[in-house]
């Protein structure tokens, strides 16, 4: 079966945003709050235009002496990111993280954002398929006495 990232992967939600105008430490605090790793930087009209992760928090920002709370999200943020739609399959999502380096991909509808699936949202996709992949094949082979 193939999954699509909406709703087999993640579901579409109230996504936390900032604008680039917010402090780096505006957004470590918010994504520390929500127990999040990533933020999804938008516009005046709420279309996706960035993405602040808490790996460029560390390299932009600490790492070279930066003080969070003078620093705006824009000076860090990855401008215009890539993006999935819903349809997209969880294999796609799977293959672009892994060849771009991304853990944490905004899923887009009409330019705005309705959800962001993690590595480890597709991790668990693809650890639930094999597993339901090997029921089916003992199912199968076994039949109904599999189990007895």
């Amino acid at each position: 079966m193939q999954r699509k990232i909406v709703p087999n992967i993640v579901e579409p939600t109230n996504v936390a945003t900032v604008v680039v105008t917010d402090t780096v430490y505006h957004a470590a605090k918010l994504m520390a709050d929500k127990h999040i790793a990533a933020l999804v930087v938008v516009d005046g009209a709420g279309l996706i235009i960035g993405i602040v992760t808490e790996r460029d928090m560390t390299q932009r920002v600490i790492a070279v002496g930066l003080d969070g709370k003078n620093t705006p999200v824009e000076d860090i943020m990855t401008k215009n990111p890539d993006t999935l739609s819903a349809d997209d399959s969880a294999g796609d999502a799977l293959e672009l993280m892994q060849t771009r380096n991304y853990r944490h991909l905004p899923v887009a509808e009409n330019g705005k954002c309705i959800a962001v699936v993690s590595i480890r949202d597709l991790y668990a996709s693809v650890k639930e398929a094999l597993e339901e992949n090997i029921r089916e094949t003992e199912a199968f082979v076994f039949g109904d006495r599999y189990g007895a």
